[in-house]
């Protein structure tokens, strides 16, 4: 069983792929194949250097996320750019994943912009962690430490709540307890499993 998992950013969606790991998914995490795919001395930073240039690295030569971050959040031309360096070394990667697998395993795929790019129709299932706008931005800003503006360009960059949710075969509401969110997961799991 395929299954892609999203949200919007700062969602709890990392915290749901964790707990499905927990129930022994294979969980193929989008965000930590994207920091693999521009490490140093990969053919993803050289792209992204050649795209951005030198300013997008540290002083230890690995890229400099937020000096990136500033760059394309800010404008959509450079995001697509960037998305096109990074997203089909992302893509091939996790197919590599999944090929390794155990037969029968319940694969899910965390991919923080799955419904911007078009992937929906390619997974078994779509699990979509959920919460208001108001409450991401709550959480960037009180736990992440970023700017409102910040917090909003964020948002603004990726799929509406209801584009999200309009590819969702099962939802995850993330606005309660952390008792209610593994209450929910197991419920979710069950039907993906079973």
């Amino acid at each position: 069983m395929r299954v892609g998992l999203t949200g919007g950013v700062a969602s709890g969606k990392s915290t749901v792929s964790a707990m499905l790991a927990e129930r022994g998914a294979v969980v193929i995490d989008a965000d930590l194949l994207a920091r693999e795919v521009v490490a140093p001395g990969t053919d993803g930073l050289r792209a992204v250097v050649a795209a951005f240039g030198e300013q997008v690295l540290g002083p230890d030569g690995s890229l400099d996320r937020p000096a990136l971050g500033a760059l394309v959040f800010a404008d959509e031309s450079k995001r697509r750019t960037l998305e096109s360096i990074i997203h089909p070394r992302v893509r091939a990667r996790a197919a590599e994943i999944e090929a390794s697998a155990p037969a029968g395993a319940l694969v899910v795929h965390d991919i923080p912009l799955l419904t911007e790019t078009g992937q929906a129709a390619s997974f078994d299932a779509v699990v979509v962690v959920d919460v208001p706008v108001e409450t991401q931005l709550e959480r960037m800003v009180t736990l992440r430490g970023m700017s409102e503006e910040d917090a909003r360009s964020r948002v603004a960059a990726q799929a509406t709540r209801e584009e999200r949710l309009s590819v969702a075969t099962h939802v995850i509401e993330n606005t309660g307890s952390l008792e209610e969110l593994r209450a929910r997961v197991d419920e979710v799991h069950e039907a993906l499993a079973g």
